[in-house]
């Protein structure tokens, strides 16, 4: 790999509380776009990781009528320190919430529809794809050209679970590493890094055309050289895509404190780093999230793909 410039990052003190500095401060934007999808999420009882892990680009997206849908509940039965999804015991598998999430998509009006879920390991892993793969052609039947991603957990690493959500026909397969390998013990304790790589590697195997997508969030304790070989191992993997975006503690007590703040230069360091590695498209900045700009990244990617195999 080419050597690449790794700029200055501005530690902080763990605990988290230092000040944000200028270029992570948002302002609250709400319209009627915005309180409409509100509403819609409430009526037909669903859940959207935009409120639930309390992203920062709420208002942005929402007012543009582009939201990140989170199925299978709202209880997470794993607990990552830079989560805030809820974590405890959940209820059983919802099989009408495929159907609610299509509806929800089709009074919106999604071009482009993201959907994301809870880990459930109280359910096999076998039961819990045939959701994400109903969602998928729930969304197809309604809306037959709005294009779907999917940010799915690691199911449980079974072949088969991941097969049926590929076979589904999603447009983009997402899975998220999150942090590199030293932390991920410590930070992700019910994950492990080679699985997840194991996941994103076998969903190229099953469908080399199917754009590959994952996320790294800095400020967690890595060092710089950490994320460039984090992205070097997800490219070893075949993943197409890549987001990089600043950990925001969502608490002072309950999360794991910000290490530091990393500058938009080192940022723009990333991406270069990722553009050199190969990945058709690099989304690295302080406020990114894994599916902020997701419809540009899939265009990206289907034209580097589409040069590939024709």
């Amino acid at each position: 790999m080419s050597k690449v410039f790794l700029g200055d990052t501005i530690p902080t003190a763990p605990s988290g509380r230092t000040r944000k500095p200028e270029w992570l401060k948002t302002k609250l934007r709400t319209g009627p776009n915005y309180g409409q999808l509100k509403r819609l999420v409430k009526d037909l009882d669903l859940h959207t990781v935009c409120e639930q892990a309390s992203c920062p680009n709420i208002y942005e997206c929402w007012e543009a009528k582009e939201a990140t849908f989170l199925i299978l509940g709202s209880q997470c039965t794993r607990r990552c320190g830079f989560c805030d999804i809820a974590t405890g015991k959940p209820g059983p598998l919802d099989e009408k919430e495929p159907e609610r999430v299509s509806e929800a998509v089709q009074h919106l009006g999604l071009k482009f529809a993201v959907i994301t879920g809870v880990e459930r390991d109280d359910s096999p892993p076998e039961a819990v794809a045939e959701i994400w793969a109903e969602t998928i052609r729930a969304i197809r039947r309604r809306i037959p050209d709005c294009k779907v991603e999917v940010l799915t957990g690691d199911l449980k690493g079974k072949p088969e679970a991941v097969r049926t959500v590929i076979d589904a026909g999603p447009d983009v397969f997402a899975h998220n590493v999150e942090t590199p390998e030293r932390l991920h013990r410590s930070i992700r304790p019910g994950f492990r890094y080679e699985r997840s790589l194991e996941v994103l590697a076998r969903a190229k195997q099953i469908n080399p055309r199917l754009p590959t997508k994952s996320n790294i969030i800095a400020g967690m304790g890595e060092t710089d050289e950490e994320v460039i070989e984090c992205l070097a191992d997800l490219r070893d993997a075949g993943v197409d895509l890549v987001t990089i975006g600043q950990y925001l503690s969502p608490s002072t007590d309950d999360h794991l404190g910000v290490q530091r703040w990393v500058t938009p230069e080192q940022f723009d360091a990333y991406r270069v780093a990722g553009e050199q590695l190969g990945f058709a498209w690099v989304e690295s900045g302080p406020l990114v999230r894994s599916s902020y700009h997701a419809g540009k990244q899939y265009e990206a990617a289907s034209s580097r793909l589409a040069e590939l195999y024709g």
